[in-house]
């Protein structure tokens, strides 16, 4: 990984971009593609692409997604503090004791998530539960709804988690947010490496970002209908079960650094998995593999049936610790997910159709 690609990298990390509020991440985004693409454009509600011209006019589409979980103003109390709703699946019992920043109107605001002293909760020396949403309090340092109203806020306004990324030892990359703007880096990062390389591809490429995959893969639906691709891969996040109290045989084997993961079934085209997997034999990239049995829980489940079919299938990149602030991604695999998204862009021939035959 480059300077520069760690700093757009980071950039995209810190900028926060809740569900139904992406727009900050995607012109981040963009910005950083207008150089190699041919085109960078987006539609009614965010979801942003780069498109970059093969040889002809068929089209792979790799698509990621640009939200991140977060919370939103659910209630302004008259004391000044503040009650809040969940924006996508937000684990509220890692919420206390946090500090998170508001996308006001006049700007961000900063404000913390109230945690009660041990000494002074009821239940101290007992089995504490995970509080409910309704019952997190944040403060933003006002006194009454009148003084939070000028700093900007009312009802509505999202927030996200200020915790921003980290390395750790032993390429370790550490954040919130990884989930899935780590995707938008690396479906970025492959069509300016294909850019640069000067090696025209045979279908043209179009990368998408898209929004409300959180909350059912809403922006992934519009723009696959937009675009129509002859195929597409989606690239999103998998769990990372090789942390301790994770039962493998419920949800898998998979291992940070083992590379990414290819998923098979529902879903995902036989002969999509199947050029995937000589790609990575080819170019001698390691990938693990799991098994989908009714849904893959990704934008692939909205993609694969738009139209009269797409032939999708799903990359995914181990991650521990999802939807926390701490969620660890390995940056080798992150480097094995851009050689093996390339290889399979360039892999693509005139004749190829992915269409089943009898």
């Amino acid at each position: 990984m480059t300077k520069d690609d760690r700093e757009f990298l980071f950039s995209l990390l810190q900028t926060p971009s809740p569900t139904g509020f992406e727009m900050p991440g995607q012109r981040v985004w963009a910005d950083h593609l207008r150089p190699f693409a041919t085109e960078v454009a987006c539609d009614a509600y965010g979801s942003t692409w780069a498109r970059l011209e093969g040889k002809s006019p068929r089209t792979v589409m790799l698509a990621a997604h640009a939200d991140e979980i977060g919370y939103m103003i659910k209630t302004i109390q008259s004391d000044g503090f503040i009650r809040l709703d969940r924006i996508g699946g937000s684990d509220v019992a890692t919420a206390r004791g946090r500090r998170i920043i508001f996308a006001g109107d006049k700007g961000p605001v900063p404000g913390i998530i109230g945690n009660t002293a041990i000494h002074l909760r009821r239940d101290n020396g007992g089995d504490e539960k995970a509080p409910h949403v309704h019952e997190l309090w944040v403060d933003v340092g006002a006194s009454s709804a009148k003084e939070v109203a000028t700093l900007g806020l009312r009802v509505g306004h999202p927030a996200v988690y200020e915790d921003g990324p980290a390395e750790l030892a032993h390429k370790r990359l550490i954040g919130r947010a990884l989930d899935n703007r780590i995707g938008g880096y690396i479906i970025a990062q492959v069509l300016k490496q294909i850019a640069k390389s000067k090696k025209k591809p045979a279908f043209s490429l179009l990368c998408l970002n898209a929004v409300q995959e959180e909350i059912g893969g809403h922006g992934a639906m519009m723009a696959t209908y937009r675009h129509n691709p002859d195929a597409c891969v989606c690239l999103d996040v998998t769990h990372a079960t090789d942390t301790p109290g994770i039962d493998s045989t419920k949800h898998g084997a998979v291992k940070l650094g083992g590379g990414p993961t290819v998923t098979h079934g529902t879903a995902n085209h036989p002969l999509v998995v199947k050029r995937l997997m000589e790609v990575a034999s080819k170019g001698k990239i390691p990938v693990q593999h799991e098994a989908s049995s009714r849904f893959t829980g990704t934008d692939t489940d909205k993609i694969f049936h738009m139209r009269e079919g797409v032939p999708s299938a799903l990359v995914s990149l181990p991650l521990r610790c999802m939807h926390s602030v701490v969620e660890t991604a390995h940056l080798d695999d992150i480097e094995r997910t851009i050689d093996l998204l390339a290889g399979f862009v360039l892999s693509l021939g005139a004749k190829d159709t992915f269409h089943q035959s009898l």
